[in-house]
C-alpha cells in the first residue's frame, strides 16, 4: 500500500485494527521515507532496529486484540525525553555520549500503549531557540518553500525536528515539549496541530529540564484527533514528579464532537499588536468568524497584564535555566574538556561549559545567574514572580466571567528564513514568543490549529487557549475550527 507514512493517527490505527495493515508495513514505510529526507535534518539519531522490534510486538498485540489506540503507529521522539539504551543529548554538545539507563515517564507510558519509536529528533539546544538553529546537530529544516523560491525556512522552536519531521510525513506523530511556545509556534510554521497540556497533565520526569515551573509536553500531529489520541496516551499521574497531577485522564477523542453551540469565546484586545501583519490580523478575524459561525458566542476580553509576559519569561526562564544547567558540570556524565597540566576543577567547569554549551545557552544561563545575583534578585526574579501571579489572574477572571476558550494568532509571522534573524540581536528572536509565553507562565492549555495560508503559500496558525485541565473541551473548540477552516495544504516535495 503507496504512502503509508502520510496517514493520520487515526486512519492508521482503524487500518491496524481493520487488519488492513501491519504496525511493521507502517513502520517500514517511515524508516524509507527518513532515509531519503536528510536535507531536512528532524531526525538525530535513527532507531531502525528497535522500531521494527516494537512493531512485531505491536502486531502481536493487535492480533490479540489487546490494543490501545497507539498500538503500533510510527512516532518521532524529541532528543529531550530521555531514552532507555538511545542517545539523549537535548541537542547540546555538552550531553555527548550521555545514554539513560532509563525512559521518561512520557515516552514510557507511549511505549506501554504500543507506541513504536523511529528516532530522536532535531531540537534547539536545551529547548532554548524559536527556530531550531541552536542544535548541535546543526538546523532543523522546514519542509515548506516561499512559492518557487529555494530559501531554507525555519521550523520554529525549539521542537524544530518534530514540527518538521511530522509536517514532512517521516512519522505519523512526534513528542514536543513548551517552554514558552516550543510546541505551538512550531507547529503553526509548519501547518500541523500542536498542544501543550495544563502544568502537570504530562510528566516531566525524564524530561531533560529547561526551565521547571514552565516546561511541559505534548503532541505534535496532522490533526486535532491525532492530537486527542496521542495526548490521552502521554497523560497520567506520576509519583516521580512532584508537579504531576493526581487528576483522572479523559478519553479525549471521545469529547471531540464539534458542537461549540452557545460556548463563549475571547478575543483578548492587548492580542492586538502595532505592527501586525494584516495577514495574520485578517486570519484572526477569520477564525473568529468560523468559530461564530458554528455557534460560538464572540467576547472581547482584556488580558491587562500581557505586555509584561515577555519581559517577565525572559527573566524567570533564564533564572530557572541557570539553576537547572548548574548540573552539567564534566563530572559525572557528558563531555568534559581536555585539562591542561596544573588545571584543577575551576578550570574543569570553564573549559567543559565553555566548549559543551552553545552561545544562547551561555548567554540565558548568564542573564538567568545575574537576575538571582545578590542585590538583584528582588529587582529582577521577585518583580517578574509578581507580574506572573497578574498574568494568571487576568486569565482567572477572564475565566470566571464564564469565558471557556480565548482564541489569538499563535505567532506574529509566516516561518521566516534560516539566518534571517540575526544573532547580534537575540530580542528580535524572542519576539516570536509574543503570543505563547501567556499560556506558559498561567500554566494553562493552549492548542495552535493550521487556519490558513499567507501571500506566499506558507501555512498560519492561530491559537485557542483553554481553562486549566478542560484540555477535552479546549480540543472540541479547536477541532470546530479545525473543520471550519479546512486546511489541508501539504508542502512541495524538494529534499
Amino acid at each position: 500500500m503507496a504512502d503509508l507514512n502520510t496517514l493520520t493517527l487515526a486512519e492508521a490505527r482503524d487500518k491496524l485494527r481493520a487488519g488492513d495493515v501491519t504496525s511493521v508495513e507502517l513502520t517500514e514505510a517511515c524508516l524509507k521515507e527518513i532515509e531519503g529526507a536528510g536535507a531536512l535534518n528532524a531526525f538525530v539519531h535513527n532507531t531502525p532496529e528497535l522500531a521494527l522490534e516494537q512493531a512485531k510486538a505491536a502486531d502481536a498485540r493487535l492480533a490479540a486484540r489487546d490494543a490501545p489506540a497507539m498500538c503500533g503507529l510510527p512516532i518521532g521522539i524529541k532528543d529531550l525525553f530521555c531514552t532507555k539504551g538511545v542517545p539523549s543529548q537535548a541537542a547540546s554538545r555538552i550531553l555527548e555520549g550521555f545514554i539513560p539507563e532509563y525512559e521518561s515517564t512520557v515516552s514510557q507510558n507511549l511505549f506501554d500503549a504500543g507506541s513504536v519509536m523511529l528516532g530522536k529528533l532535531n531540537m534547539d539546544e536545551f529547548a532554548m531557540g524559536s527556530s531550531n538553529e541552536t542544535s548541535c546537530y546543526g538546523n532543523a529544516v522546514n519542509p515548506w518553500r516561499r512559492g518557487n523560491d529555494d530559501a531554507q525556512l525555519t521550523p520554529g522552536g525549539s521542537s524544530g525536528g518534530s514540527a518538521s519531521a511530522v509536517a514532512a510525513d517521516l512519522c505519523l506523530a512526534a513528542t514536543g515539549t513548551d517552554t514558552g511556545g516550543s510546541i505551538r509556534q512550531p507547529a503553526a510554521f509548519t501547518g500541523i496541530t500542536g498542544i501543550k497540556p495544563t502544568y502537570g497533565r504530562c510528566s516531566r520526569w525524564g524530561v531533560v529540564a529547561f526551565a521547571s515551573s514552565l516546561d511541559q509536553a505534548g503532541p505534535m500531529t496532522k490533526s486535532v484527533r491525532d492530537a486527542a489520541i496521542m495526548l490521552e496516551a502521554m497523560c497520567g499521574h506520576d509519583p516521580k514528579d512532584s508537579t504531576s497531577a493526581d487528576l483522572p485522564v479523559p478519553n479525549f477523542e471521545a469529547m471531540l464532537t464539534g458542537d461549540i453551540k452557545g460556548k463563549k469565546v475571547g478575543i483578548p484586545k492587548e492580542y492586538r499588536m502595532d505592527g501586525m501583519p494584516a495577514e495574520i490580523a485578517k486570519l484572526w478575524e477569520d477564525g473568529t468568524a468560523m468559530l461564530k459561525a458554528a455557534g460560538a458566542e464572540i467576547v472581547d476580553i482584556s488580558l491587562p497584564h500581557t505586555k509584561y509576559a515577555l519581559p517577565a519569561y525572559y527573566v524567570i526562564a533564564p533564572a530557572e535555566a541557570s539553576s537547572n544547567l548548574a548540573r552539567y558540570d564534566g563530572v559525572r556524565y557528558g563531555h568534559r574538556a581536555t585539562l591542561a597540566q596544573g588545571d584543577g576543577i575551576t578550570e574543569m567547569y570553564e573549559k567543559t561549559r565553555a566548549e559543551g554549551f552553545g552561545h544562547e545557552v551561555q548567554r540565558r544561563v548568564m542573564v538567568g545567574t545575574y537576575v538571582l545575583s545578590a542585590g538583584f534578585y528582588d529587582a529582577y526574579y521577585n518583580r517578574a514572580r509578581r507580574v506572573r501571579a497578574l498574568i494568571k489572574k487576568d486569565f482567572d477572571d477572564v475565566f470566571a466571567a464564564g469565558v471557556d476558550a480565548i482564541l489569538t494568532p499563535a505567532t506574529p509571522s509566516a516561518a521566516f528564513g534560516l539566518g534571517e534573524m540575526n544573532d547580534a540581536d537575540p530580542v528580535k528572536m524572542y519576539l516570536n514568543d509574543v503570543f505563547t509565553v501567556t499560556v506558559n507562565l498561567a500554566g494553562l492549555p493552549g492548542i495552535a490549529v493550521p487556519t490558513g495560508t499567507d501571500a506566499q503559500g506558507l501555512p498560519l496558525g492561530l491559537q485557542l487557549i483553554g481553562r486549566p485541565w478542560e484540555e477535552g473541551d479546549l480540543l472540541n473548540t479547536a477541532y470546530a475550527l479545525e473543520s471550519a477552516a479546512g486546511f489541508v495544504a501539504k508542502p512541495g516535495k524538494w529534499w
